[in-house]
């Protein structure tokens, strides 16, 4: 069996095996003409590899870097750029930033405090009574997901009042909210479905 761990280590992991090969036989292309046009489809198929941001020239720039790297800088081809020379450790990770939200009640999630926030700057109309049903409602299915012995629409009502700093504060009986037993099956629905896909 050829298993990886008995492979030749990869210089950037992130590229991946094949184009560490397609670096290595790109190496062996006797023709200097051949071996740059190789050279360029390995910078194509990198560059649909990684996340682009910003400006072009450095991404390009950085992409040849890392090409010239993977050779341990022996592909000898016309480069585009000025490569520079860099150790591996050298390279950057960049850091993907995690979303870091402070949600006061975290069972409804960061999109129901925001739509409660929007509410707020809402006009009074039928605009606004539409999205407080949907919000309402959805902090019952996000209730009920959570939790469904805690089902309880005064207190769905009164965490959406304290939402809106009292701006909305209203009775069960004045918003159309989705019976218990209709959120009950909807959850039971979304149970098995996750079921199902595991399978």
């Amino acid at each position: 069996m050829d298993y990886n761990t008995k492979r030749e280590k990869l210089i950037l992991p992130e590229y991946g095996r094949c184009i560490q090969d397609m670096v290595n036989h790109a190496m062996t292309i006797e023709d200097r003409t051949e071996r740059q046009r190789c050279a360029f489809t390995i910078i194509d198929l990198m560059a649909n590899m990684q996340a682009y941001n910003g400006d072009e020239d450095d991404f390009y720039q950085k992409l040849w870097n890392h090409l010239a790297l993977i050779s341990n800088y022996k592909l000898d081809i016309d480069y585009p750029v000025e490569i520079q020379h860099m150790d591996k450790q050298d390279i950057k990770r960049e850091r993907i930033p995690y979303p870091q939200k402070n949600i006061s009640r975290r069972h409804y999630g960061a999109i129901v405090e925001q739509l409660a926030h929007t509410l707020c700057d809402m006009p009074d109309g039928d605009e606004r009574n539409e999205l407080i049903r949907l919000v309402a409602n959805q902090m019952k299915r996000s209730l009920a997901n959570w939790n469904s012995n805690a089902l309880d629409d005064e207190k769905i009502l009164d965490d959406l009042a304290e939402y809106t700093n009292g701006k909305i504060s209203l009775l069960p009986s004045e918003v159309d909210l989705i019976s218990d037993r209709d959120i009950m099956a909807e959850v039971q629905q979304n149970i098995l479905a996750k079921k199902k896909k595991k399978k």
